[in-house]
This record gives C-alpha cells, structure tokens and sequence, in this order.
C-alpha cells in the first residue's frame, strides 16, 4: 500500500473512531465537524442502519408475550362509537400537500414492513418525508396531522421532545447534522378509508409513534417517548421538560405500596444500567409476568396505578384514550406491577405495567448523547429517560386486528 492510500486509510478509521468511541469529557473536546468527518458519518450511519433492520426484521412479526404464545381472544373487530374522520382527513390533507416525489417516498402498503422500522436511537436513516424537508404550509399540514390523532397533552409531548432534540444539538456544539427539531419523519400505510385498514408512523430521535385505524377502531402502539435531556436549562426552548410525571408518579405508587408489597414490586434494588427491553426491533420479547400483582392491592392503589397508566394513554385523543383505558380496566386483575432500583423520590429507576393488553416502560438511562456533560458517564441518569407503550400478544401495529379483518375479508392479505 503507497503512503497516501495508508494516509487514507488511516484517516478514515480515525473520523470513524471519533464517532462511535466513548464521548469525550469536556465539551471543547467534541471533534471538528469536517466535511470528511460528516460524509464518514453518514456512512457510518447507513451501514449500521442497513444492520438494524436486517437484524430487527430477520424473526417475523409475533408479538410481545409472557410465555412465548399468544394468548388469544383478547381483540376484537367492533365498533367504539369514536369517530376517526377527523384523522382520516388531516391525513388526506397532509398527503395532498406532498409533491409527487414526496408522496411517493412517504406511501407504503399496509403490510408492508415499514411498520417495524423504526428507531429511537439518533442515526438510524429513517423512510418517509422529514419535517426538516417539508415546507413550512406542508409542516403545519403534518402537525394537523398529529393534532387530529392526539390529546393537547400528547401533541405538546410530542412537540417537546422534537424541540428537547434541538437542544441536544445545542449542547453538542451545535451539531444539527446530527439532531435537530425537525429531524422526524412521517410514513402512511395503506390508504386512508372509513372502513379498510391504514395507518401512520412518526419515527425520530426519542420519538416514535404508531398509529394503526380500521373503522372506528385505533390501535396507537408502539409509541416511544424520551428524551436527553429531559430538561432544557439554556438555549431556544429554555424551559421545556417532559416525562416528569410519569416519574414522579411511578415513584409515588412504589412507595403508596406497603412494605411486604413492596417486597414483591422491587425485582431488584441496584439500578446500575439500562433495564428497558421492549424499544426499536423488540417485538417478540417474551417477558414473564412479575412483581405485585393489581389484586394484591387496595383499592386506592389501584386507582393509583390506574392514573399511572393513564398518563401514558392519555396521549391519544380523548374518545380512543377512553376506549383504551376500558381495555385496561378489564384486564386490571391481571395487571402486574414491576420495580428496579431506588424508591427515594430522587432516585434512579426503571419500572414497568404489564397485562395481556398493555406494557407500559420506564427507564432512566445511562447517557448516551451527553456523555460529556455527565458527573458519571456510565451510571443512569434522570437528564435520560426512555419510556414504551406496547400492546402484547400480537396487536402491536394493529396487526391482530388486521389479522381478524382479513379472516372475514380476504383479500391481499399478506399473511
């Protein structure tokens, strides 16, 4: 090998070690962005994207489960009485709003595999139209979107962790190659109907939802919901905070529970890692039923653990988050509740809900993206919350539904 093609070499896996190495400890240590440094970057990127998905997809689509079988009868085709037209035509106006190249990359067919490819994680290269390359009419047209399918208190959410992206990027120097507002992406599966299956994705940075309809029907799951920060302490959305709730209302119901059940909740009282297992390409997870149970507790920690799940379901707009939370209610019985790590109101914890129509995950994270600001780079961190919203045994992505409206009609089915 001649000296400059060694040069070469060398350099290329440099500008690649500074990527993926461990962050560095002080912010004047971030390396240069150079044209060289972003063009291995986005290689970089592709190639690991490309690994994800052909590693996430290689198992077909089963469902989450607590023994590895799903358990059956627990959906079914019916009519909820909650309209979905407002959605149906915020969705027709968005997509009336793309150029034909847009549309074309943003339109996938119901069953295709789109639906599982998705990411929290920041470098996955992502389908569909991204905000960032939308108009500001088209942009608006897209929030509609979400404003259609979502409560006030889910779009804000929603909003804020696009806007927390932003000052992710503040705080890397800038990096808005990396991350960003509108760094998000929105893909359509099938064709809007009042009565034939479609749906929606969003897909970005700390920010995923999924959003399946037939009917009157809407299954919103998977949805990933997190931030790093959690806190914007300086910059353009100075102020902005999310997932604070959710917190402090877990460690309240831990420590609403008495000591012998809390003896069951807490699986375990060293919190050292990361604990979520549901987020990007798990979903096939076979998680076991652990912790307390709902019918070990009293009345008003049910009602308590109730308004946790709430917190979460409430993202949706206010009839289809109703309709869910009476799916809940059903399965309140078989509702567990799981703890690891501290239950001081300060302290560092993952949790999880779990019935055989809902998970429900809470994690504090180890920093990832902000390894440089942290007092301890490898121990998790409140700055770095990841939080998933499933719907076990097969019905993820609306895909049980779907199941049982191509037994009655079959046609393409895909299956």
């Amino acid at each position: 090998m001649s000296r400059i093609a060694l040069a070469a070499a060398l350099g290329g896996l440099l500008v690649s070690s500074l990527i993926f190495q461990t962050p560095l400890t002080s912010q004047a240590q971030i390396p240069p962005r150079t044209p060289e440094f972003l063009k291995q970057r986005t290689e970089d990127f592709r190639k690991r994207s490309i690994t994800a998905e052909a590693d996430g997809l290689a198992e077909p689509f089963k469902g989450i489960t607590a023994n590895g079988r799903v358990e059956t009868g627990l959906f079914a085709l019916r009519s909820t009485a909650v309209s979905t037209e407002p959605v149906r035509k915020a969705t027709e106006a968005f997509l009336a709003a793309l150029t034909p190249a847009q549309r074309e990359k943003t339109v996938y067919g119901i069953n295709d595999p789109e639906w599982r490819k998705w990411m929290n994680q920041d470098f996955y290269v992502r389908q569909g139209v991204s905000f960032l390359d939308m108009t500001e009419a088209q942009r608006e047209v897209a929030i509609n979107l979400l404003r259609a399918a979502l409560s006030a208190k889910g779009l804000t959410q929603t909003r804020d962790i696009m806007r927390l992206n932003h000052t992710l990027g503040e705080l890397n120097d800038n990096d808005f190659d990396r991350y960003g507002e509108w760094r998000y992406y929105l893909t359509v599966m099938g064709t809007p109907s009042a009565s034939e299956p479609w749906g929606w994705q969003l897909d970005g940075h700390h920010d995923v939802i999924n959003y399946f309809v037939l009917g009157d029907q809407v299954v919103m799951s998977p949805v990933f919901a997190g931030s790093e920060p959690v806190t914007a302490k300086s910059g353009k959305f100075q102020g902005t905070t999310v997932l604070q709730d959710e917190q402090n209302r877990g460690v309240a119901l831990v420590n609403a529970l008495t000591d012998a059940q809390r003896g069951k909740a807490v699986l375990k009282v060293s919190k050292t890692g990361n604990e979520i297992l549901t987020e990007a390409w798990k979903d096939n997870v076979v998680l076991d039923y652990k912790g307390l149970r709902a019918s070990e507790m009293t009345e008003a920690q049910r009602a308590q653990l109730v308004e946790l799940v709430a917190l979460y379901i409430d993202n949706m707009d206010e009839g289809h988050a109703r309709v869910k939370m009476d799916e809940v209610r059903r399965y309140l019985e078989r509702t567990w509740f799981a703890w690891i790590g501290s239950t001081d109101p300060a302290g560092i914890f993952y949790y999880r809900v779990q019935s055989p129509v809902l998970l429900i995950e809470f994690d504090h994270q180890v920093p990832i993206n902000l390894r440089q600001l942290a007092k301890d780079p490898n121990a998790p961190t409140r700055e770095h919350i990841h939080t998933v919203i499933r719907t076990p045994n097969g019905n993820d992505y609306g895909k049980d539904l779907l199941r049982l409206h191509y037994q009655q009609h079959p046609h393409n089915t895909g299956f």
